[in-house]
């Protein structure tokens, strides 16, 4: 597979900074922006694959994030092998303060090398992936994508009844968690298992029917406000609550605070001292991406 030019000035610097990183061998795009025609838009992250000699001098010093940026705050996967090559790797991820957000993976060049070998792309793949950096040729024989990974197959009939059962199931228990009062568990129930769940999979189903079964399902329901009817859409925006922008951004702001004094009491209580400096700042930037919306 050929190496791609740069798309945007982020993608040009991930080669540019890789290039100066003699451990990095190659790197590779993923996700939608590897996608044809995909839409995206400058919120949108970047999937970044790092191919390595060696995955554990990443995971022990990690401030070869910062090369890249400053670093805004960041989630780090432990290094675990491969389900399909049992090789291990590297995840992370990074949003930087002029608001890129990259998730690298970290893969060590030997399990580039037995995906090259393997009869059949891993469905990361399959999906889409832009070469961006080869410096040894590594990615010469990698098949090319079919985009067709993730794309959903109609449910059979089984499948159909016992996503409505097990959707109903759940009803009844947060009535019950509202008649006690135990608000927690009945939003969990509600928005965690009824809605990300089985809602979620409706929908999908439902978008698919209008597309022949051909879209990728992507994740947490990205994508439905295009895919599915305007009044399925209105519908869903009723049912969530705070739908509206401005009472949204509220119940962010609410939550964080909630958590903060919480966290701080807790801190106190166990002799720990609560990260000011990190929620100072994350605190600060979603200000920011709220400001920007208003100004």
């Amino acid at each position: 597979m050929r190496e791609t030019p740069p798309t945007d000035d982020v993608e040009g610097r991930l080669v540019s900074w890789a290039h100066g990183l003699p451990a990095v061998r190659a790197v590779f795009l993923t996700s939608t922006r590897a996608v044809p025609g995909a839409e995206v838009d400058a919120f949108s992250d970047y999937d970044a694959v790092l191919v390595v000699r060696d995955v554990r001098p990443f995971a022990a010093d990690r401030r070869w994030i910062a090369g890249f940026g400053e670093v805004l705050v960041a989630y780090w996967d432990p290094i675990h092998p491969d389900l399909d090559h049992e090789l291990d790797y590297l995840g992370n991820v990074t949003w930087y303060v002029d608001r890129p957000r990259i998730d690298f993976t970290v893969w060590p060049v030997e399990l580039l090398e037995r995906i090259v070998a393997a009869p059949a792309l891993p469905a990361e793949l399959d999906a889409g992936y832009r070469v961006l950096l080869d410096k040894d040729g590594l990615t010469a024989r990698l098949r090319p994508p079919t985009y067709t990974a993730y794309v959903p197959v109609p449910p059979d009939e089984a499948t159909y009844l016992a996503t409505i059962n097990d959707f109903f199931v759940d009803a009844p228990a947060v009535a019950v968690g509202l008649l006690r009062d135990d608000l927690l568990p009945a939003m969990w129930v509600l928005d965690c298992d009824m809605t990300h769940v089985y809602l979620l999979r409706i929908l999908q189903w439902r978008m698919e029917c209008d597309y022949e079964w051909a879209v990728p399902a992507r994740a947490l329901g990205k994508g439905l406000r295009k895919g599915l009817p305007a009044d399925v859409w209105d519908e869903l925006r009723r049912i969530c609550v705070g739908a509206a922008t401005a009472d949204t951004w509220e119940a962010l702001f609410q939550t964080m605070a909630l958590f903060r004094q919480v966290a701080r009491d807790v801190g106190d209580r166990l002799g720990y001292a609560y990260p000011d400096e990190l929620d100072q700042r994350v605190s600060a930037y979603v200000r920011g991406l709220r400001d920007s919306r208003t100004a």
